[in-house]
């Protein structure tokens, strides 16, 4: 008799979740329970419509259950073994994720998977469930929801599963943790995931792309093609963001060598002209993951005494439109043409 399949709860079926959920469930390991928000309706009307790289074309593919809110389980229903996140990390427009999942986790049991990008993004996670272990993913994807409930996903599915390190829990439990997860979405052989016991390095690796060349893009409105073409944008904005990060990853024991740069800056053809997330976010009028991907690893920097002017100047930007977002949003509201500000 084969062991009951692994229960999964997956919060953001966007690009990245999306093929997420397809990847556990063709492994016929895990029965996903997909959380959608603005595509609720075509995917529960249509089935989401993929064209992967990795398995083909899926017309009204669904996975196993649908629902448009987190789940409050009664006590007779089966425990999350795996909640994972593939939201957009935004620390500074409330509520977060870990409050969201509050009902869904049980407490010592539910494994937390953190698909997303940033630094440090697992620190309410650790406060809101002491006890429960939470894994770091860094995914290397391409894919993108065009329209609600359509994917179109590009280029490989590579993903690294660690576990950050919870001081109250088995450093052993917590690896064991990490290698199922790696089997369970590795298991229908269509995807590369493995296991990266050094969370810290896959993360300060991943922001020589995220915290320079994906913000710079989405100041620019430049994709990774046309900023290498664009004069000396490289040269004057990209490579010095990307060695500011690399002393800063420095100064807390993290080692990237100086090749990383060039490599990141050349990992994809310039005339594949990609637009990277959070260019995309600002085209969309979304909010942008800021805090998780540029502040905080300026603020680690800072702390430890590293000169960080560009990544401060890109912060500072990435705030102003990030105000302008919330602004549009109606998040924040601005006194009134003619108003005495002085008096408010």
């Amino acid at each position: 008799m084969s062991p009951p399949k692994a229960n999964i709860l997956l919060i953001g079926s966007g690009g990245v979740g999306t093929i997420a959920a397809l990847n556990l469930e063709a492994g016929n390991l895990a029965r996903v329970t997909a959380v959608l928000r603005s595509n609720y309706h075509a995917v529960t009307s249509n089935g989401f419509n993929i064209t992967s790289c990795d398995h083909g074309i899926l017309k009204g593919w669904k996975p196993s259950t649908i629902t448009n809110r987190i789940p409050d389980p009664t006590p007779d229903s089966p425990k999350y073994d795996y909640i994972i996140c593939t939201t957009k990390v935004i620390t500074d427009c409330p509520p977060s994720t870990a409050n969201l999942i509050k009902p869904a986790v049980t407490p010592g049991h539910t494994v937390i998977v953190l698909i997303q990008n940033g630094l440090n993004i697992e620190t309410p996670y650790f406060a809101a469930f002491p006890d429960n272990i939470v894994l770091s993913g860094i995914s290397m994807i391409d894919s993108h929801e065009v329209a609600p409930g359509v994917i179109e996903h590009g280029s490989a599915d590579d993903l690294v599963i660690g576990a950050f390190r919870n001081p109250n829990l088995d450093i052993a439990v917590e690896a064991a943790a990490a290698e199922r997860f790696v089997g369970l979405y590795s298991a229908a052989g269509k995807t590369k995931c493995v296991l990266g016991l050094d969370v810290g390095y896959s993360r300060w690796r991943k922001l020589i792309f995220n915290a320079c060349l994906n913000s710079i893009c989405a100041l620019t409105g430049l994709d990774t093609g046309r900023i290498r073409l664009a004069g000396d944008a490289v040269e004057m904005l990209v490579r010095p963001a990307m060695e500011e990060i690399r002393a800063a990853a420095g100064s807390v024991g993290v080692d990237l060598p100086g090749s990383v740069c060039e490599e990141v800056i050349g990992a994809y053809p310039v005339a594949l002209y990609l637009p990277p997330s959070m260019l995309e976010d600002v085209w969309k009028g979304n909010l942008i993951e800021v805090e998780s991907i540029v502040g905080e690893p300026l603020r680690v920097g800072r702390a430890n005494g590293v000169a960080m002017p560009t990544l401060s100047v890109l912060y500072n930007l990435l705030k102003g439109v990030q105000w302008r977002t919330k602004e549009k949003r109606g998040l924040i509201e601005i006194p009134a043409p003619g108003s005495d500000v002085a008096d408010l």
